[in-house]
């Protein structure tokens, strides 16, 4: 693991990515190939890959106080596509999918 690395623990999953300290929690879950986080807009606007930090440093960008209250902040929430570790971090994602998305279509 690089020395800008951090391992990412999901704990309701028990599964653990690494991330970079330049990339976004979402990106670096998305990189393993697998469903660890829903993603939506990727802007902070939506609110579809929330989570919470549960232990270790992070710093995070612009989001929607609609999905994430300044108290919810201070609580460790946080939308994925806007957090960036400085540590290494245990999560809770808020929201996992029923079904897997197999496909995406515009019709």
């Amino acid at each position: 693991m690089a020395s800008d690395s951090h391992v990412i623990r999901v704990e309701d999953s028990g599964e653990a990515f690494e991330c970079r300290e330049e990339e976004s929690l979402l990106s670096a879950a998305s990189r393993t190939g697998r469903r660890i986080i829903l993603a939506g807009c990727r802007n902070g606007g939506c609110g579809v890959c929330k989570i919470r930090v549960l232990q270790g440093q992070y710093r995070t960008g612009k989001m929607s106080k609609a999905h994430v209250s300044d108290c919810e902040g201070e609580e460790g929430y946080a939308l994925a596509c806007r957090t960036l570790p400085t540590t290494s971090l245990k999560i809770e994602v808020c929201r996992r999918a029923d079904k897997p998305v197999t496909s995406w279509s515009d019709k």
